[in-house]
């Protein structure tokens, strides 16, 4: 069986709720585009003005037809957010942050995207910051009224809980100790929150929720956080939880993958892709030093 946009096939089972297993086939580095004439400039000047959009042409990667074996997750990213900390990037994690008048723009452009695609399901987080991105989505689907035009909230699919360590910058938490997490050494779990192994744990579970909903020959998509997104992109590609935090997901980010219900193989088509709107570049807090 050929995939496009396929350059290697990992043989060994990855680990998968309920008994399942899934091998993965990553991508290219470079995807092949086609234009689209769906997205809309998005922009605001502050927080309660509304957003002002104007068409523009986007180039988004080529997808082929979903098979039939197959069910097809568009993982979404949300947008950039008011770091709770102003001047200090600090560590929020699973607390409900807002969206900056930018990431409000950067989720009309995901969903300006996805509008192309006829999505069975509309899944998210419970956060605000996932909600609001999931429900540009809906509003901009034709087929929502066939569908059905509520967003699926899944608890799973929460951002990683940094416990005590909220409201604190890396400096003040320790290189050291990041480095430890982020190698899932648990002794460094944080007070109140969770490590990688737990999350992981937990969001594979409600994945199998969310494609066991989703019909063979079928696509739905779920907004929701970098941590949660990491975690399914290490599963697609074999990448041990030990090395998931230096995976790049950009904010408002789109990444493509297909799950064969016969083979169990995951197909990631695409990674990470930012439509290009011309909105300017987000500040991404404590991940930009690659946390």
């Amino acid at each position: 069986m050929r995939f496009p946009n396929a350059v290697l096939l990992v043989l060994v089972g990855l680990a998968f709720p309920e008994g399942e297993s899934f091998s993965a086939i990553r991508p290219h580095h470079h995807c092949s585009t086609s234009k689209t004439n769906v997205i809309m400039h998005a922009s605001a000047s502050s927080a309660g003005d509304d957003l002002v959009p104007s068409p523009v042409v986007v180039e988004g990667p080529e997808l082929p037809p979903i098979l039939s074996t197959c069910k097809r997750l568009f993982l979404v990213r949300h947008g950039e957010v008011i770091n709770p900390g102003g001047d200090r990037p600090v560590f929020y994690g699973a607390l409900d942050v807002s969206l900056s008048p930018l990431g409000e723009a950067e989720a009309i452009a995901a969903g300006q995207y996805l509008a192309q695609y006829d999505l069975q399901y509309i899944a998210a987080s419970p956060l605000s910051r996932a909600i609001f991105g999931a429900d540009r989505i809906m509003d901009l689907q034709k087929n929502k009224e066939d569908n059905g035009s509520d967003i699926k909230v899944y608890e799973g699919f929460t951002e990683l809980d940094r416990g005590e360590w909220c409201g604190l910058t890396g400096d003040e938490i320790g290189s050291y100790n990041l480095a430890k997490f982020n190698a899932c050494d648990e002794s460094v779990t944080p007070k109140g929150g969770e490590s990688y192994p737990f999350l992981k744990d937990r969001v594979l579970k409600a994945r199998r929720e969310l494609l066991d909903i989703t019909d063979a020959g079928k696509a739905s998509a779920l907004v929701s956080h970098l941590q949660v997104t990491r975690c399914m992109i290490s599963d697609a590609m074999g990448i041990a939880t030990s090395e998931m935090a230096s995976l790049k997901v950009s904010t408002a980010s789109v990444t493509c993958i297909d799950y064969d219900m016969v083979t169990g193989t995951q197909t990631i088509h695409f990674q990470s892709f930012k439509p290009d709107v011309g909105l300017q570049q987000s500040n991404d807090g404590v991940n930009n030093f690659g946390y």
